[in-house]
This record gives C-alpha cells, sequence and structure tokens, in this order.
C-alpha cells in the first residue's frame, strides 16, 4: 500500500491508477471504517483500485467542538487500511489541502437546516468542501459512505447531483458493536456508565420502527416512544433532536412511511452521538 501526503506525489500516482473506488475518513479508524474499505474492495474487484483518505477538517469543526482533541492514530490507520484491501492512502497536512488566503467554500442551504446541521451550523459546508476538493484531487469513479451520518450521505449526494461530480456514491449499512452501538470514533469519550447505557439509541430506534410496522404512523407517537425508552434507559444522555424526516430531502415529516428516516443525536458528558434507521430496512 501507498501512503501520499502531498497533492504534486497524489496527481501522478493518479494517472496511472484507473477505475478508482474512494473511501474519505477523518482518521482514527475502527472495524466501521474498515468495512468501508472492504466494501469499496469488493467494488472495485481485482482490476481496479481502491484509495482512502485521512484527514482531520478544521472546516467541519465548530469553535467549541473537539478538532484539537478528535484522536489521531495515523500508523494504527494504515495498518487497518491495507489489511482492509486499500492500495493508497492520501493523508496530507491541512496546509496541504487548504491555502493559507483561501476564500472560497461550498455552502449547502436546504438538507444542512435540520438535523445535526441545525446545531452545528457551518458544520456540512465544511464537509461539502472538503469532499469536493477530495474529488478533484483523486477523480474517483465511486465513492463510498457510512449510513451512519446519514445527514452526510443525503448531502453528498446532493453535492454531486448539483454540481455534476461524476461520482457514483455508494451507502454502505452502519457496522455496530455486538450490543448495537453504532461504532463511532467518539465512543471512546464515553465513560463506563454511559457507554453501558449508549445502546439504548439503536433499542429506542428499533422499538420506533416495530411500531410503526404495527400501524403507528404519527410522527409526534414515534418521537414520544423514542423520548420514553431513553429517559428510561439512557438518563445519563441528553437529547439533542430526535426527528421523522424523507430519506432524501431530510425534510420533517408528519405521518411515517416505507421512505422515511427516524434520526436522532444524544449529548452525553464528552461525546455527542448519532444514530439512525431506515423504517423500510
Amino acid at each position: 500500500m501507498t501512503l501520499i501526503e502531498t497533492v504534486q506525489d497524489l496527481r501522478a500516482w493518479r494517472k496511472s491508477a484507473g477505475h478508482l473506488v474512494f473511501v474519505p475518513t477523518m482518521g482514527a479508524l475502527h472495524e466501521g471504517h474498515a468495512t468501508l474499505v472492504r466494501e469499496a474492495r469488493q467494488l472495485a474487484g481485482p482490476q481496479s483500485k481502491v484509495a482512502a483518505s485521512i484527514f482531520v477538517n478544521p472546516l467541519q469543526f465548530g469553535p467549541n467542538e473537539d478538532f484539537d482533541r478528535y484522536p489521531r492514530t495515523l500508523e494504527k490507520d494504515l495498518s487497518m487500511c491495507a489489511e482492509a484491501g486499500a492500495d493508497m492512502v492520501f493523508a496530507p497536512s491541512v496546509q496541504e489541502v487548504y491555502h493559507a488566503n483561501r476564500s472560497i467554500q461550498i455552502r449547502e442551504s436546504r438538507l444542512s437546516n435540520v438535523l445535526c446541521g441545525a446545531s452545528r451550523p457551518g458544520h456540512f459546508d465544511g464537509v461539502c468542501t472538503v469532499v469536493a476538493k477530495l474529488f478533484n484531487l483523486l477523480q474517483p469513479d465511486e465513492a463510498v459512505f457510512g449510513k451512519k451520518d446519514y445527514q452526510q450521505l443525503a448531502i453528498i449526494r446532493r453535492l454531486v447531483r448539483d454540481l455534476d461530480i461524476p461520482v457514483i456514491v455508494h451507502g454502505i449499512e452502519t457496522v455496530r458493536e455486538s450490543d448495537g452501538l453504532a461504532m463511532s470514533s467518539r465512543n471512546r469519550y464515553l465513560s463506563a456508565a454511559e457507554r453501558a447505557q449508549a445502546p439504548a439509541l439503536r433499542l429506542a430506534l428499533t422499538q420506533a420502527r416495530a411500531a410503526w410496522l404495527s400501524g403507528v404512523t404519527g410522527s409526534q407517537k414515534l418521537i414520544e416512544l423514542i423520548r420514553n425508552v431513553l429517559a428510561n434507559e439512557a438518563s445519563l444522555g441528553r437529547p439533542d433532536y430526535i426527528s421523522l424526516v424523507d430519506q432524501e430531502t431530510l425534510q420533517p415529516q408528519q405521518i411515517a412511511h416505507e421512505h422515511s428516516l427516524i434520526a436522532l443525536a444524544v449529548f452525553f458528558d464528552q461525546a455527542r452521538l448519532i444514530d439512525n434507521i431506515e423504517l423500510s430496512h
């Protein structure tokens, strides 16, 4: 596996890479990321290349968020990428990605106004900017994103559509711990007591989906069900939002249907966890 840290070397590598499947990450990799790389390897087949990026993007962190303490574990990450089947990892510095006097940034104006975007203003503008730059630099034919951050996936699909970027975007199912907790780099911030309660997020979502399958379709009833489960099973957490939205537009809905998504975010002391469930699955 090749490690590349500069744009110049990346462009030289790309000239002979052929068909490319790309997995962008911020590092601190876990089994969920490894699954994305393995899925990319399956999509690529033996004749195509798989590339991953490791870049902690400062543009998507707010002033009071965890950019400085976000875990950086490059050596471990590189080993995981190699084992999962990546041919190349692009791990640039911030200075390599962003010019000191940069003056252009992408702004998303609709899908980012809800869910995580409502409480993290500017976050998805930063995501769109860095992903567009990475797409320009690597020029992948396909890209793989996890469904755990469903809002990000929907926004990247909109980015590709609206800017006519010739990349096929694949959404991969959330990888979970044995007790149902979605794998996340931020799970390491949880205390032992919080970690014991964190699987309640998944429990609440699956109970809401079961209620929908049994005929409960009103958003308020489904949200109240989730709120009650969290109050009983995750008392150390504080819900940021619980929302029923359309899977593509992310717009809030009053009545759940097969194209609905229930998404939530919960604050613990040092961690903010997100999860979601597609009602049709």
